[in-house]
């Protein structure tokens, strides 16, 4: 064992975490997306993951490319587009990371059994912390940091996003190396690198989630506005 897989079998307090990502989150606001990818990399080795909602693969491509073999976690909700299904499964076709899936502890039928049918309209907010929220914080058990897409630019409620903050509810790590990017940013850099999209993102669809709560966004609507239409609903839980 290396020195550096060493420093990272030393897990840190919760203390240490915090006062890392507020320090690194001053530090590299100005920093470039691969420039933030790399400290945390370094920083935390194999207990760090990439999270992907599988809309694109920007981030996965950003991390792959200083951590070859990076683990990108994806929620498999049982309600997803199969287009975003199909996404996950070429990302870890063609791409140098390890794709890592969580599910639920209920499958659909069990919970449409316990709670009734078509939870998502009645309380999408516990089908979301029962379908998303629960299994992630299950599986990222074993990380100290996560990366995120997030972006300022998305809506009004991500636009303090840092580029590094303190997850206090998991007491990890949150990295969000794109946050400062554009939608013209991201687009460029898919068409740079030849990075897979979800197809839904060419028919109507900017923000992709379940395909119940979902809808395609009218122009000059919020990108994220076609979430949870009508429902006074604009995050699943999972950022805040």
């Amino acid at each position: 064992m290396n020195a550096a897989e060493d420093r990272h079998d030393l897990r840190p307090g919760t203390d240490e975490l915090r006062r890392l990502a507020e320090k690194a989150g001053r530090e590299l606001e100005d920093a470039s997306a691969t420039e933030i990818l790399r400290w945390a990399a370094d920083t935390f080795g194999r207990r760090f993951c990439v999270t992907s909602s599988m809309e694109d693969a920007v981030v996965a491509h950003l991390a792959s490319r200083v951590m070859p073999g990076v683990d990108v976690v994806f929620l498999d909700t049982g309600y997803h587009f199969p287009e975003t299904i199909g996404t996950r499964d070429a990302v870890a076709a063609v791409m140098d990371v390890n794709v890592i899936t969580l599910t639920p502890r209920q499958t659909v039928a069990e919970q449409d059994a316990e709670y009734g049918p078509r939870l998502h309209d009645r309380d999408p907010d516990l089908c979301c912390a029962l379908r998303k929220v629960r299994p992630l914080e299950e599986g990222l058990r074993g990380y100290d940091a996560w990366a995120t897409g997030l972006r300022r630019d998305e809506s009004s409620t991500r636009a303090d996003t840092p580029v590094v903050g303190w997850d206090g509810r998991r007491g990890k790590v949150k990295v969000s190396p794109i946050a400062r990017w554009t939608q013209d940013d991201v687009d460029t850099y898919v068409a740079e690198h030849g990075v897979l999209t979800n197809p839904l993102l060419m028919d109507g669809y900017p923000s992709i989630g379940c395909a119940p709560c979902t809808r395609r966004v009218l122009v000059g609507e919020d990108a994220r506005s076609g979430r949870w239409a009508g429902r006074g609903k604009t995050e699943c839980g999972l950022h805040g």
